[in-house]
């Protein structure tokens, strides 16, 4: 069973993450935590809310290959934080390989578009391919329910060219409604 969990930027997916892994560990079940070697901005290899909450991970990167393996004997749940980073490939591999083939539970979490509204490819694919799809919605500045992620600078004033990986946290980024991104 394949999951993704998607949301803005401060929507609250590490939360989520973290509060699935206490659920799953509360009940003696062992759930493995991986993370994207891109996102440093708690440390790597750590998942980390805002709220304080954090674990160690274990990192993937573009070129991981996400097959049975001895790190997964005995892991009831495999939950993979900055989901939007994975390539497609992986997200297939992810399906097959883990979920479809040998039965585990795959939890994803991570962003559906970029700064520019554009879909990042393993959010593009983990819409297509998820078996369940789990929105966490949160509020734009106005009140309306966010649904994009705007870029600013130092001012606070919105972005809208540059790289489209470039790690921030709320200094970066926010969530905003389309009215308010457009």
């Amino acid at each position: 069973m394949l999951d993704f969990y998607y949301s803005t930027m401060q929507g609250g997916k590490s939360t989520a993450l973290l509060q699935r892994r206490y659920n799953l560990t509360s009940i003696g079940r062992r759930a493995l935590v991986m993370t994207s070697s891109l996102d440093d901005r708690f440390g790597v290899g750590m998942v980390t809310s805002r709220m304080g909450l954090q674990c160690e991970a274990q990192l993937y990167t573009r070129d991981s290959v996400f097959a049975m393996s001895d790190d997964l004997v005995g892991v009831d749940e495999l939950l993979i934080e900055e989901a939007q980073f994975l390539t497609a490939g992986q997200v297939k591999q992810i399906h097959k390989n883990l979920c479809t083939d040998h039965g585990l539970r795959v939890a994803c979490f991570g962003l559906r578009t970029d700064f520019q509204g554009n879909p990042f490819e393993g959010a593009a694919s983990l819409l297509a391919l998820a078996d369940n799809l789990h929105e966490i919605s949160t509020l734009c500045l106005c009140g309306a329910k966010a649904t994009m992620n705007q870029r600013v600078d130092s001012k606070g004033s919105p972005v809208h060219d540059g790289d489209i990986v470039e790690i921030g946290g709320d200094s970066r980024y926010r969530p905003v409604c389309p009215k308010c991104f457009y």
